[in-house]
């Protein structure tokens, strides 16, 4: 594994820390790492939910190596499998990951909150996509972030590089929480543990369904449902977990997951 990607087990939540200079700058080499590191962790069936951070408490991350870009790196390499800091293309990850914004968040760094299921950061935090400036274009920020606020206020960002603070982000809906520094992994924590205590092929499920349904129709939503187009609905359906989870509640206990 990368010596840039701290990692540490808690338990069934996966911590990885990003710790690559100054600003937390991202090359390929360090993207196909961040591939292989989350990839690892969706077949790994004894972890439930990662949370990644940043080191130090100025950057989250920079995003692309500019650095590496002057140097030769093509815009366009060879990311590794989860595409741009292992996060944005790696579609089919059915476990949660958290983004806990240490600090600012440009560019690509951007895009990895904007690729996460759920987002803390701190008071200082600042989100931003400053490509334009350096040549070239964000492009999972244009596929992602105007679906996420109004296309107004995202284009506003992607065409002119204007910086949102952490608590125009909470209102538009881009953070789930602010928080002071010290209490930033307590807060990712806090959400990752209530993830843990649920179904995990429910858990599973959910992230499915809400990638397979977003563009559809109320109508498409239930005929994809009913039709087998969400596997791991069916397969939560058909688990022991969906027959565990009302026993344990008529006899007043807390569920045994087993995960089948």
């Amino acid at each position: 594994m990368s010596d840039v990607l701290k990692t540490t087990r808690q338990g069934e939540i996966l911590e990885v820390i990003l710790e690559r200079g100054k600003v937390n700058a991202i090359d390929a080499a360090t993207s196909v790492a961040m591939g292989e590191l989350f990839r690892d962790f969706g077949n790994d069936a004894d972890l439930r939910v990662a949370i990644l951070s940043g080191g130090g408490d100025r950057f989250f991350s920079a995003g692309w190596d500019l650095k590496a870009a002057a140097e030769g790196e093509a815009y366009d390499s060879d990311y590794g499998v989860g595409g741009f800091g292992g996060l944005s293309e790696l579609h089919d990850l059915n476990k949660p990951v958290i983004v806990a914004v240490n600090g600012l968040a440009c560019g690509g760094g951007f895009e990895l909150a904007l690729a996460a299921d759920m987002v803390v950061c701190v008071d200082h935090a600042q989100f931003w996509m400053p490509e334009i400036f350096a040549g070239v274009m964000g492009d999972a920020g244009c596929f992602r972030l105007p679906r996420r606020i109004p296309r107004a206020i995202a284009s506003e960002m992607l065409l002119t590089g204007r910086r949102m603070g952490a608590e125009e982000a909470l209102k538009w809906g881009l953070v789930n929480a602010v928080v002071s520094p010290d209490a930033l992994m307590d807060k990712a924590r806090e959400y990752a543990q209530l993830m843990v205590a649920a179904a995990p092929l429910a858990l599973a499920a959910t992230k499915e369904t809400i990638r397979l349904t977003e563009t559809c129709t109320m109508a498409e939503c239930y005929a994809k449902m009913r039709s087998g187009g969400l596997p791991m609905f069916d397969k939560m359906l058909a688990s022991d977990d969906a027959i565990e989870g009302p026993r344990a509640f008529a006899e007043k206990r807390d569920p045994m997951w087993t995960g089948k």
